[in-house]
């Protein structure tokens, strides 16, 4: 056998092994490397993740982690690992694992009806990667505070109720500024406009919104409530918002846990900032988040002559207005023997 020929015979044999070893290796590749049955899981990578760290929480998904681990060292990925929350769907193959190991899949991280900035820390907390401790030190930092307006009392107010698209691991920080920019961005003109023309600021508006906000959830008669709460205010009248002496009955004893249905006349007389019967003007501070319903009431309040509400008997949800004492006194009397009747202690 000549020299020419066996270089052939071992150019083909060669080639041949190579053809199967990139069959081999294409089929490991791009063959499935799941193990979960639901069909997709997020996996969240934290900061300052090693590749090791890596390949521990993705471990309970990857049916064959040295196929992955592969294809991972030959993209480069075990040096260049990026955290945050990850999508994978099942039937992945081990290129499309490193592929979306590389795609940060944001959150939508929604909030509403929060009474304090501490419990908003822990509800954004149980969204993202940066925890409550972090995210309430950050509301609070006294430079933030003073250079945007705020004090940690009303600090609330600087929180709009929606839904956010943003990235998991996105700092204390970052989160804190995202939301001073969606604060700018519902103040703009028009709105700052119709908060003058009610005689308040931004923050005095979402202040009142939040009474307004505690005081009906029907959304058709916020308006209404609003006007009543802007007349007693022209007046120099003190609010007697009963919300407000419940907020400052929790804030007083630290306990926000607690149900308090019906308001007592010992309760109104309570020395506190927040009891509205015994201070005229709004208190130092939201008593919860309001939503965009209750903000807009404020800045659009109905027109009318009403100084007086309390909650109604025979529409429930509602309430009955007045003009007069007299008038109110009359639909009071009517709520009270409503409540006795039932049994409502507190």
């Amino acid at each position: 056998m000549n020299i020419k020929k066996i270089i052939t015979i071992a150019s083909v044999v060669l080639i041949s092994i190579l053809m199967i070893y990139g069959l081999i290796l294409l089929k490991q590749i791009f063959s499935a490397n799941t193990k979960f049955t639901d069909k997709e899981v997020y996996v969240y990578v934290p900061t300052d993740s090693k590749y090791e760290d890596v390949k521990k929480i993705i471990a309970p998904y990857v049916e064959n982690m040295d196929r992955f681990e592969m294809v991972a060292n030959k993209r480069g990925y075990s040096d260049n690992v990026i955290p945050g929350r990850f999508l994978f769907t099942k039937g992945m193959n081990s290129y499309e694992l490193v592929k979306t190991l590389r795609l940060n899949s944001p959150v939508k991280l929604a909030f509403n009806n929060q009474e304090r900035v501490e419990n908003l820390a822990g509800r954004v907390g149980s969204q993202i990667e940066a925890d409550s401790l972090s995210l309430l030190t950050s509301f609070k930092d006294s430079i933030f505070l003073k250079e945007n307006g705020f004090n940690e009392e009303n600090v609330l107010v600087l929180f709009i109720p929606n839904t956010y698209e943003i990235y998991w691991n996105t700092t204390a920080e970052k989160f804190r500024d995202k939301m001073i920019k969606e604060y700018r961005n519902f103040w703009n003109k028009e709105r700052v406009a119709k908060a003058q023309k009610q005689g308040l600021t931004p923050i005095e508006a979402t202040i009142l919104a939040s009474i307004v906000h505690k005081e009906s959830v029907k959304k058709d008669e916020r308006p209404r409530i609003a006007g009543v709460y802007l007349n007693r205010l022209r007046a120099q009248m003190p609010l007697q918002a009963d919300p407000t002496v419940i907020f400052a009955m929790k804030k007083k004893s630290n306990d926000f846990d607690q149900v308090i249905k019906r308001v007592f006349y010992n309760d109104l007389t309570m020395s506190h900032p927040y009891n509205t019967y015994m201070n005229v003007g709004l208190p130092p501070g939201p008593i919860a988040m309001p939503d965009i319903t209750a903000l807009e009431a404020v800045l659009d309040p109905e027109k009318n002559n009403f100084i007086y509400f309390c909650a109604s008997v025979e529409r429930f949800g509602y309430h009955e207005f007045a003009a007069t004492l007299e008038e109110h006194n009359k639909n009071a009397k009517k709520y009270s023997d409503w409540i006795n009747s039932q049994g409502v202690k507190r």
